[in-house]
């Protein structure tokens, strides 16, 4: 089995690997390559997803710059997802996110992990376990999610978080490490913030 079926089935593996950087350095340069594009440019944005993505859905928007270990190509995206700057996206592993999905900035996504074995991790090996994010979450901002973990949807991680066990659906969690804090419920569909009123009269 080489290094490169290695990775693809989550076992240890060498990332440094001469077949696997033939593969990946492409993609790293097309990225590269996206992070120069202007801001206004939103056909060039998604054709980049369209082409690199692994899946990518409609009217998707990134703000500039990501970062992506294989340019987003280990990435599977619904629809209507917003990611603002400095996603890093840690995608040796596989990520998968639902529709209408957003992202506050400096989000990091990690699929990538190393053995606590300080033998094995200093000949640089490494292993990879996808992450899946369900749709209509709200990940905020300079949030962490470790490798293997599934997010539920319609769930809000508060800002700072770092999520290292999964997150059920219907649920607002924060804190290091991400606990749930309580359920979305029908005072979240009254208030925006605090004791502010949602004026539906207005944005409907």
């Amino acid at each position: 089995m080489t290094q490169y079926e290695r990775m693809i089935k989550g076992l240890i593996y060498v990332p440094g690997d001469e077949e696997i950087l033939k593969e990946q350095f492409p993609y790293q340069d097309k990225l590269w390559e996206f992070n120069q594009l202007k801001p206004s440019d939103i056909a060039g944005k998604e054709k980049y997803m369209k082409e690199v993505f692994a899946e990518c859905g409609e009217n998707n928007y990134i703000e500039l710059p990501l970062h992506a270990n294989w340019g987003g190509h280990h990435v599977h995206f619904g629809s209507q997802i917003y990611a603002n700057s400095n996603l890093t996206l840690v995608d040796d592993g596989h990520i998968y996110v639902g529709d209408k999905v957003m992202f506050g900035p400096n989000v990091t996504i990690a699929t990538a992990n190393h053995p606590i074995d300080a033998n094995l991790r200093g000949k640089g090996l490494q292993y990879n376990k996808d992450v899946y994010i369900g749709e209509n979450t709200w990940i905020g901002a300079n949030v962490v999610i470790v490798p293997g973990i599934h997010i539920g949807k319609n769930v809000v991680i508060g800002a700072g978080s770092v999520v290292t066990k999964d997150i059920p659906d219907d649920v607002i969690a924060v804190g290091n490490p991400c606990r749930v804090l309580r359920e979305v419920g029908e005072h979240d569909k009254k208030y925006f913030y605090k004791q502010e009123m949602i004026d539906y009269e207005n944005i409907e």
